[in-house]
């Protein structure tokens, strides 16, 4: 089993030939998305787990302190290492990459560890209790408007970017053209970044919509991109309330989804300024709020 991909024999049911087909079983193997466990500590103290894709690990780890409020810059981060249950943490700190990790000797590092910047303040509560977070719904507690406000760094409503119709419907399939993992598994969501001319910039691949939009802002953050002005995140899935915050937290004035937003995610875009595009497919789209930034 790789990192990022598992087989498994499977049974196939093949009824195509109509009932009585003695074929209707076939034997096989099929590629799975790997979903493991992430612990966040910060300071070797545990902060908060989450199912994910391994895999752009130290990005899922820094956007996801970046939408939590924490982290403004790369320069908020002094280092990041991984660390076994069992082993210990890397005695080397990597925050360019992570290709020179071996994952193949001994158990799969599984855990982060964060220093912080002197001056960065995380939350004491935070701390004091352990939060877990599954790979489907993300910061879910999270449901207050104004806390979302009040974190903000990069107020939204004053980008004035301006995003053609044809720009929106060339997105779902460059983001599907970049897939390289779902390609094989067809069991992963996209968040990908594209300029406001349709130039795809980044994209990143998990099980949990809330990871794959993690690993796109702790990219940016880590590059010192952040704010995402002027850019336009595209989802492969639905238009959550947590989505939009981490868009709102990114300073990313444009946000669509290929399936519908939920309620709260509209009311949140809509009070932050951000435009939201909800059912992104083909040559057709809803435009919930911010429409002004769409033109033909």
């Amino acid at each position: 089993m790789s990192r990022v991909t598992a087989r498994r024999r499977i049974v196939r049911l093949d009824g195509s030939a109509g009932p009585g087909d003695p074929a209707l079983r076939r034997g096989g193997e099929e590629y799975m998305a790997a979903e493991e466990p992430l612990e966040m500590r910060i300071g070797g103290r545990p902060f908060t787990v989450t199912m994910r894709t391994p895999g752009d690990d130290f990005d899922l780890v820094a956007g996801h302190l970046t939408a939590e409020g924490v982290l403004a810059g790369p320069g908020d981060l002094v280092r990041m290492k991984f660390c076994s249950a069992d082993n210990g943490c890397s005695s080397t700190a990597y925050l360019d990459g992570e290709a020179s990790l071996d994952f193949t000797d001994g158990d799969p590092l599984n855990i982060v560890d964060v220093t912080l910047a002197p001056g960065v303040e995380l939350p004491e509560e935070r701390l004091r209790r352990s939060s877990y977070v599954s790979s489907a719904c993300g910061v879910c507690g999270k449901t207050s408007i104004d806390a979302v406000h009040a974190a903000v760094r990069w107020p939204v409503a004053d980008d004035d970017v301006k995003v053609s119709a044809e720009v929106l419907f060339t997105l779902p399939d460059r983001m599907r053209q970049a897939q390289k993992i779902f390609a094989k598994t067809g069991g992963l969501h996209a968040a990908a970044l594209f300029t406001a001319d349709g130039e795809l910039v980044c994209l990143r691949e998990d099980v949990g919509r809330h990871n794959a939009v993690d690993k796109v802002l702790g990219w940016a953050l880590r590059s010192g991109r952040l704010p995402l002005r002027e850019h336009i995140l595209a989802v492969s899935g639905r238009a959550s309330f947590e989505l939009v915050q981490k868009a709102v937290a990114g300073g990313i004035p444009v946000l669509a989804a290929v399936s519908a937003p939920s309620s709260l995610a509209v009311s949140l875009a809509a009070e932050s300024g951000l435009t939201l595009v909800g059912f992104l497919r083909g040559r057709t789209a809803n435009v919930y709020c911010g429409s002004e930034r769409v033109i033909d």
